[in-house]
């Protein structure tokens, strides 16, 4: 029988065998567009070469390419580099390196097949994704906004520009990528000859959306290449001014990782200075949302006291309330809780 290519076991002894590894992780991301044609049997042998080396992480893959983040046991980084290049399309990808790392960021590798790596809802034969906006490192980036004309768009969602952005960056009050797209091109509808910058976290929506926003007609389109992760490397390494204030957003269990000392954001529930990103302690909510440490105290974790009681109630008691109860995370989308909201008692 074949070796299985998921991993099974229960999160807490995975969490627990995490701990007690004697090595230290290293956290990085990379994404590149190419055209997959098996996009299953790519899957299963990428799990392969990642597994041999006890790399953990979330990657999706698709027809139009691959975007993963991982970590990876120190010992091994150069390992990593090795199974990446015997794939001709991820030859000396750009590796992003975490800015704050602790290496538990994931506790086992999940490979998933989707039909895009990003949603987008693109219809992709209408352009040429190839056709992209211009790359520009720190340095690029820091001249060309010192020219008032320059327009800095953030593409991210709402809950990660929250805590952090560049300074005076378009901010759109957006959910998703799907949303964002429409919504900065109607901003920027008599801007088409504007130089424009979008930056994201790592780079990956960036690099579609400067190519569709090329197609619909814009003529000075820059992408900050690397994103968010790799100015903050380049610009403490060559002493640059930072521009970015606040923390960086990230998709795993860290949820973040300071780029400056300012705090920007506000608790969600107290609305003290915080920036720290949390989930709710109550997994039938589980919403994402910004607590500060005495309200986590106070909450034990949780985004309300409805959530805060239900956690009190007898595991028989949850299990059976789960099914019916209404929480934040039922009825808020990511981010968009605010302690008003909490009001909710259980029956």
């Amino acid at each position: 029988m074949g070796k299985a290519l998921h991993n099974k076991v229960d999160k807490i002894e995975l969490r627990k065998a995490l701990m007690e590894e004697p090595f230290e992780r290293t956290t990085l991301s990379f994404y590149q567009y190419a055209h997959i044609g098996n996009v299953r049997l790519f899957r299963d042998h990428l799990y392969g070469l990642l597994e041999s080396i006890n790399v953990f992480g979330r990657i999706y893959v698709a027809n139009e390419g691959i975007n993963g983040q991982i970590s990876v046991p120190e010992h091994h980084v150069a390992k990593l580099r090795d199974k990446l290049d015997q794939i001709v399309f991820l030859q000396n990808v750009r590796l992003n390196i975490a800015i704050e790392d602790d290496g538990k960021s994931f506790i086992k590798l999940i490979i998933k097949q989707r039909n895009k790596i990003v949603a987008d809802g693109l219809d992709d034969e209408s352009f040429d994704v190839t056709n992209k906006g211009t790359h520009i490192n720190a340095q690029k980036f820091n001249e060309l906004t010192q020219n008032e004309e320059t327009i800095v768009v953030d593409m991210r969602n709402h809950y990660e520009s929250e805590v952090g952005h560049f300074e005076g960056a378009i901010i759109p009050d957006v959910a998703t990528f799907r949303e964002a797209l429409p919504h900065v091109e109607e901003i920027l509808t008599d801007k088409k000859e504007t130089p424009i910058i979008m930056y994201c976290t790592g780079g990956i929506r960036c690099e579609k959306a400067s190519a569709y926003y090329k197609h619909k007609g814009f003529k000075n389109v820059y992408q900050l290449d690397g994103g968010i992760i790799e100015y903050a490397r380049q610009a403490e390494k060559l002493g640059l001014d930072n521009k970015f204030i606040g923390k960086n957003f990230v998709f795993d269990d860290r949820l973040g990782e300071r780029i400056s000392e300012d705090i920007i954001s506000k608790c969600h529930q107290c609305g003290n200075p915080s920036d720290d990103h949390t989930n709710c302690a109550n997994d039938p909510c589980h919403i994402l949302f910004i607590q500060c440490s005495s309200c986590a105290e106070k909450f034990n974790a949780c985004c309300s006291d409805k959530c805060k009681d239900f956690m009190d109630l007898p595991e028989e008691d949850r299990n059976r309330l789960r099914i019916t109860e209404v929480f934040n995370g039922t009825k808020f989308g990511k981010g968009r809780y605010k302690a008003h909201h909490s009001g909710d008692t259980l029956d």
